[in-house]
């Protein structure tokens, strides 16, 4: 077996598990939640097969629904940041992404929190715009959105950082 398909799927159980033993329970003000599981589908290798990416996460958003009877949302806001992951990609890293030159998570970078933060805000847009699903909510959607987004994007930022000390 491949070194990565093995770091892939231990990443895949562990950020599933994470979110459904401790994020899930992270409930700040009644409505800010973070949800770092993104962080598979943010991290996936850039050489793979986009349908293998896009299959992954919506495995990753149905099994979540399981847990937290969504109804296909978390499937369908998986879906839709694996799909334009490529897009956020180009926008933030640019010509270093066209070359593959880059590896995602070397440092802390300008470049590195501009794809976060915005795939971390499309994920939650999509999210919270399904299941709130009432224009007359707006306001309530885009407050979910940014202040659950922060909280994600410190997590994730969290995590990387864990995660690249303990390589070392």
């Amino acid at each position: 077996m491949n070194s990565t398909l093995i770091i892939n799927i231990f990443r895949f159980v562990s950020l599933l598990l994470l979110q459904v033993v401790l994020f899930d329970n992270i409930d700040l003000f009644g409505f800010v939640t973070p949800y770092p599981y993104i962080l598979f589908i943010l991290l996936y290798p850039l050489n793979s097969n986009r349908s293998g990416l896009i299959l992954a996460s919506f495995f990753l958003g149905l099994i979540l629904d399981g847990f937290n009877n969504s109804g296909g949302v978390q499937a369908a806001a998986c879906v839709s940041l694996a799909y334009f992951r490529e897009s956020f990609l180009k926008f933030s890293f640019g010509i270093s992404y066209e070359y593959h030159m880059m590896k995602i998570t070397d440092k802390i970078s300008t470049e590195l929190l501009t794809y976060l933060g915005i795939s971390i805000l499309f994920h939650h847009l999509i999210f919270y715009s399904l299941e709130i699903f009432n224009l007359q909510f707006t306001l309530e959607i885009l407050l979910r959105t940014v202040l659950s987004s922060a909280l994600t994007l410190i997590f994730i930022i969290i995590l990387i950082f864990l995660t690249k000390t303990a390589k070392k």
